[in-house]
Formats: structure tokens, sequence, C-alpha cells
């Protein structure tokens, strides 16, 4: 079923963070729980986490109200501090690959791309990117 969700990066604070929202919503993560960047599997595109940043979240999603889900990541200090404004994303999870690149090349026309439609690692068909307004998006069919 496709779903719209909210997806929030922090400064290393997002466990901190999404244990308040579980308490205050009493529900329970999605999946395995909180993904660390220490359990990311080395890559071309990325190399292995810092023992510094090993511990930090790499991904955690929470449902919350409706069928939303609230997902979120830290920000490691080497790829930048987040700065509140810009520490969101729409993220939109459409059911069919088709439908997200189409989601994907209207919404991203005349913005900037973060990372383009491709097989990721987690196993789904993810992309971000910015639109030309200044909102950011993340598109992903799970591969489940």
């Amino acid at each position: 079923m496709a779903y719209v969700s909210t997806y929030l990066n922090f400064n290393g604070q997002t466990e901190e963070a999404f244990e308040l929202y579980r308490s205050v919503f009493g529900t329970e993560y999605d999946g395995n729980g909180i993904m660390r960047m220490g359990d990311v599997p080395p890559s071309e595109e990325m190399s292995e986490a810092s023992e510094k940043d090993r511990n930090l979240v790499m991904h955690v999603s929470l449902p919350i109200l409706g069928g939303h889900r609230l997902m979120g990541s830290d920000v490691p200090e080497h790829w930048g501090q987040t700065t509140v404004g810009t520490n969101y994303y729409i993220s939109l999870h459409p059911e069919t690959r088709e439908e997200a690149d189409r989601l994907f090349a209207a919404l991203s026309e005349g913005g900037k791309i973060e990372s383009e439609m491709a097989d990721q690692f987690w196993g789904d068909y993810w992309g971000a990117f910015t639109d030309r307004f200044g909102v950011q998006w993340m598109i992903n069919v799970s591969a489940q």
C-alpha cells in the first residue's frame, strides 16, 4: 500500500527524539528497530563508519497516527550538520517503480538531485532531491 511519511534528520539526537515519540504515541519501531551506521556494509559510495559514528542512527521508522510514519536518521559530522528548517524530507512510498520514477521526474524538474533513483543496499528502490521551491523529497519503493 502506498503511503507518505515525514523523514527527520538530527545531529546525533535521533535515538533520543524517537524514544520520546515512541513513548508519546505508544507504538513500536517498524522492522528490526533502529539501524545503526555501523550496520551499513562498506561500498564504493560509502566507506565503513568510523568508530565515532558507528552507533549513530542510520534509519528508524515509527508509526504514529492514521498510518503516518515518522522516519529519521543522524547526520554524521563529516557530512555537514543539519539546521532546523532543512532537517526534514517528505518521503513518498509509491507501490511501483514506474510510479516512483514518474514522481521523481516530475517533482525534481528544475530542482537539485541528491541521489538518483536506484537499488539500495537495504533492498529498496530509492532516490532523493530538493524541488525547485526548496522542499526536500525522498521516494522509496519497498522491496517487501
